[in-house]
């Protein structure tokens, strides 16, 4: 959990950054106004400039080399159409249809965008319209355009790196935690569980009743899987090729005999062997652990049902319930660490589950299908081997 101190430098640093970033933008967009502001300032001096030169060709002793002539060929970046009175174009100045197909419908598509772009200029001559000035914006001023657009896409992927990598770091912590936790909890068990072994010897010497020494041993057994399932959680556990359907039945042998008699178990598998790459304890866990949240959804009474299936590649296992269901909503969360709809628990077992089986043994497992008040199917998928 966050302190407060942590929480007022996170908020204070979100505030600042979305300070700075609309600064920023509003910065590059009074530039990009003004600039604007100055290139047409720069087409009206070109179209007084275009007047005088109309003007000086009616009077051959005029000088129309000088600054006229200067303005009207310093204007090297601004796209420009001429258009006569009647709507004609007569002229262009800085665009290039040298490699256009039909030039005459590119300049009447590039005339309808300007127009969109700025307002036209008129040029007189001898008090009367002589043409309009149909202009663009420049080259640097469409790169400054899209500017802000380049800034804020930059934001975002620095803002997703910066997520991820804190986001991968604390996934990182947790399971550095949650494997500490899981190996230390197996050698704690791994002491009395070695008292209890010692003990039984000394019963079964005392001549007690063999029946109650068979319980205790198969007690002791079931501690001794629970310290090998602990001590695997980050360790990279042994694959064995194994028999899916026989791994399966075994686990659900186990947890129908330890289960409440309110709960109807059933059974669906194929007759013949289906073999995949297994870890039995890992495994058994997992079917364990989806086996006891159905048996919680139900309130412990209802149906459950473990069914496999298979396809040319792959094994279906699913585990359908009667219980309350899931939201489409919780669909992922439900395989989170730490999540739980549970008042007890520490939401757990599912997202052991999710490791066991896509970290260790490269399947998958999802949540199937669920309706509300209906139940739940979630489903595990195992690539087959010969």
């Amino acid at each position: 959990m966050l302190t407060k101190n942590q929480n007022i430098i996170r908020w204070t640093i979100v505030l600042s950054s979305f300070i700075i970033i609309s600064l920023i933008l509003w910065n590059t967009y009074d530039f990009f106004q003004k600039f604007k502001y100055e290139e047409r300032a720069k087409m009206q001096t070109w179209s007084f400039a275009q007047s005088d030169f109309l003007e000086g060709m009616d009077d051959l002793e005029a000088d129309v080399s000088g600054l006229t002539t200067q303005v009207m060929e310093t204007n090297t970046t601004t796209p420009m159409i001429l258009v006569d009175d009647k709507g004609k174009i007569f002229n262009i100045r800085n665009i290039d249809t040298t490699n256009i197909r039909n030039p005459e419908t590119y300049l009447e598509k590039l005339k309808t965008r300007f127009e969109k772009e700025n307002t036209p200029i008129k040029v007189r001559y001898k008090d009367t319209i002589f043409g309009t000035i149909v202009y663009g914006n420049s080259e640097l001023l469409n790169k400054l355009k899209y500017y802000p657009l380049a800034l804020v896409l930059i934001i975002i992927l620095f803002a997703a790196v910066a997520y991820f990598f804190y986001r991968s770091t604390k996934v990182a912590t947790q399971n550095k935690l949650w494997t500490g936790m899981a190996k230390e909890t197996a050698h704690q068990i791994g002491t009395p569980l070695s008292s209890l072994i010692g003990w039984t010897e000394i019963l079964r010497s005392e001549n007690v009743n063999p029946d109650y020494i068979k319980e205790i041993e198969k007690d002791v057994d079931r501690l001794q899987t629970i310290t090998d399932r602990f001590s695997k959680i980050g360790s990279v556990p042994k694959l064995d090729k194994v028999d899916i359907v026989f791994a399966t039945q075994d686990s659900y042998d186990y947890l129908k005999r330890r289960s409440s008699d309110l709960i109807e178990f059933e059974f669906d598998a194929p007759s013949d062997p289906l073999f995949v790459n297994l870890n039995m304890q890992l495994y058994s866990w997992t079917i364990e652990n989806l086996v006891k949240n159905a048996i919680d959804a139900m309130k412990g009474k209802g149906q459950l049902k473990i069914a496999l299936t298979n396809s040319d590649k792959e094994v279906f296992i699913q585990v359908t319930d009667t219980g309350k269901g899931i939201p489409k909503t919780r669909y992922k969360k439900i395989f989170n660490p730490g999540f739980t709809s549970k008042k007890r628990g520490w939401g757990l077992g599912l997202s052991l589950s999710k490791r066991i089986i896509e970290d260790y043994h490269q399947g998958r497992i999802k949540v199937l299908h669920s309706e509300l008040k209906k139940g739940s199917t979630i489903q595990i998928s195992l690539k087959l081997i010969a």
